[in-house]
């Protein structure tokens, strides 16, 4: 990755004009937005849209053509960085500031922000995530030296570390709630048997606050208060993540064997979601 002309997706010059390389073929029917760049041996095909500063990497395809295909437009948003030599299928959305590392071979839209690699492309990351030293820390440090709660550097979020209790029948661990989590539920639900290239939530809720535990295996949840973000993985029963309103959450990377419970402080109510991200960042001030 030491070869990337800038530093990280989303910081062209969406202003300038588009800089196409004489060795690049764009089809008249593509649609190249300003400060985009696109070098040479790449082929944005016909139906394609690549908007404000986005990056297409040498010899990068954007193969088939929607019209035979019958899969659609394809989308690059805002900020997308398409690597070297990846391969791209038609009908796609690229979320902004998506990154696709060099030699990909993308079968799926990408969410906004998420690093994708491998064949097929499967999502190992998010660009703009938080140091997590601080975190690992926490997680690192023997269970009586851990504080009960650490705050995050997202906006309201907080990881939670409850007490374990061993004994010779069992090992047991317990919350209360409107004490160590910060709300009483009325609804939870569990996320089980997910699939590795599998991505859940990526959503925000208006006045939902959510508690997160991973009971059996393991997953990685990213925070986002549309400044900042943090990835926490969840894998103990004594450990749980409060996501307050107006944050926006993912969790992704589940092992074979992941069963997720969530507590939810209100019924549900599809009107209570915020399923956009840019939706989200303009609710947010961003």
């Amino acid at each position: 990755m030491n070869a990337m002309p800038y530093s990280s997706p989303g910081t062209a010059d969406v202003d300038a004009p588009a800089k196409i390389d004489a060795r690049a073929y764009v089809d008249p029917l593509a649609s190249v937005g300003p400060g985009c760049v696109v070098l040479g041996g790449a082929h944005v095909g016909a139906g394609v849209t690549l908007e404000r500063g986005v990056y297409v990497g040498p010899n990068a395809v954007f193969a088939g053509l929607p019209s035979v295909a019958g899969d659609g437009p394809t989308l690059v948003r805002s900020g997308a960085w398409i690597g070297a030599n990846a391969t791209l299928s038609t009908g796609l959305t690229i979320g902004a500031r998506a990154l696709v590392r060099p030699g990909a071979v993308v079968t799926r839209s990408v969410p906004p922000a998420a690093i994708v690699e491998g064949n097929p492309a499967s999502i190992v990351g998010y660009v703009g995530l938080s140091e997590q030293a601080a975190i690992a820390a926490f997680v690192a440090e023997p269970p009586g030296r851990r504080p009960a709660v650490q705050p995050l550097p997202v906006k309201g979020v907080t990881l939670h570390h409850f007490p374990v209790i061993p004994d010779l029948r069992g090992q047991l661990t317990v919350g209360e709630f409107d004490r160590q989590v910060p709300f009483k539920p009325l609804r939870y639900f569990l996320v089980y048997g997910v699939p590795s290239r599998e991505i859940r939530g990526e959503h925000a809720h208006k006045e939902c606050h959510q508690f997160l535990i991973c009971l059996r295996g393991s997953c990685a949840v990213v925070a986002d208060d549309g400044r900042n973000k943090a990835e926490v993985v969840l894998d103990s029963p004594d450990r749980g993540l409060y996501l307050p309103p107006m944050t926006w959450g993912i969790q992704y990377k589940y092992t074979p064997d992941a069963m997720l419970l969530v507590f939810a402080s209100h019924h549900y109510d599809a009107a209570d979601y915020i399923r956009e991200y840019g939706e989200f960042c303009a609710a947010v001030g961003v």
